[in-house]
């Protein structure tokens, strides 16, 4: 547990390095980000909410240093609730943080991913109500449901990382940055929450001695109706899927991964367990079954919206 309070908000942006920045910029606009001022030389979209994606060829010097060679996740910036808190932050950090090129308060974790720490500047983006109907629960009456043609993320929602050792990060991420653990898999990984009350998990870090990396990076939606035409629209595009869609038993998402030209898997999901100070916390076997409750294989075909076979 945290020995103190978080103010952490959540991701205000995430810093990528890629070795083809045509086929990254053409996933991004794909995915449905906004361009905010790309140059040939750095990719900048946006989500809904204002969080940023920065992309950036291998090479560039300007890349926070990388734990993977070639396409990865180099740094995420996260938000923090006011000047105070982050002046706090500093000094709780003490000399392992200190301010980078661009100015912000920044650290390195034990597997080496580079966190960096902002007042944040993400606007609020508020989710389509989702209204459901059932016997004896008339919700949507006279009125078909929306259907979702093209990906549209309001946020990102949350990291996954490989990380080498398990108890050093967990003690950077509870101790010194003052997440909470929501949900775990003893020895093996734990799903993390930057405040409370808050979304199920902000950050998931898996062991993986030797072999540090990115997993995935997640983008919320609003509901399950815009995972199935988010995917649907990117399986059009050719995108691989990775696995999904699908639900999550631990944290309830609905989700569906795609291969990204930025390293890993990115994931649109949506309806995600929201934990207050109530939340009781859960230790968990790692078995496939936990991990998905249901997924498909290949993922659906974006034009005959059949199952994909052979993918």
């Amino acid at each position: 547990m945290a020995l103190h309070d978080s103010s952490l908000t959540g991701i205000e942006a995430v810093q990528f390095s890629t070795t083809d920045l045509a086929e990254a910029t053409r996933f991004l606009g794909d995915w449905g980000l906004t361009d905010a001022g790309s140059d040939s030389a750095c990719l900048r979209y946006v989500t809904r909410d204002g969080a940023e994606v920065e992309v950036r060829h291998c090479d560039d010097p300007a890349l926070a240093p990388g734990v993977e060679e070639g396409a990865s996740l180099r740094a995420v910036t996260w938000g923090v609730t006011d000047e105070a808190a982050l002046a706090a932050l500093a000094l709780r950090l003490g000399s392992d943080a200190a301010p980078d090129a661009d100015g912000l308060l920044s650290i390195k974790d034990p597997t080496g991913f580079t966190h960096r720490f902002r007042v944040r500047q993400r606007g609020e983006a508020v989710a389509d109500v989702q209204l459901v109907n059932g016997p004896g629960r008339a919700n949507r009456v006279d009125s078909r449901s929306t259907v979702y043609t093209r990906p549209a993320p309001i946020g990102i929602g949350h990291v996954v990382l490989f990380i080498d050792d398990l108890d050093a990060t967990l003690d950077f991420f509870t101790r010194r940055l003052g997440f909470v653990v929501s949900d775990s898999y003893p020895g093996h990984a734990a799903f993390l929450r930057c405040r409370t009350p808050g979304p199920h998990h902000d950050a998931f870090v898996l062991r993986r001695p030797g072999k540090p990396g990115v997993n995935h990076v997640a983008f919320t939606v609003g509901n399950i109706h815009e995972v199935f035409g988010s995917g649907l629209s990117m399986s059009a595009k050719a995108w691989t899927t990775d696995i999904g869609p699908g639900r999550h038993p631990i944290s309830s998402a609905y989700f569906w991964y795609f291969r990204s030209p930025m390293g890993g898997s990115w994931e649109f999901y949506a309806d995600d367990d929201y934990c207050t100070a109530d939340w009781v916390p859960s230790e968990f076997e790692r078995r496939p079954e936990l991990f998905a409750e249901w997924a498909i294989a290949g993922g659906i075909d974006g034009n005959t919206r059949r199952q994909a076979r052979g993918a």
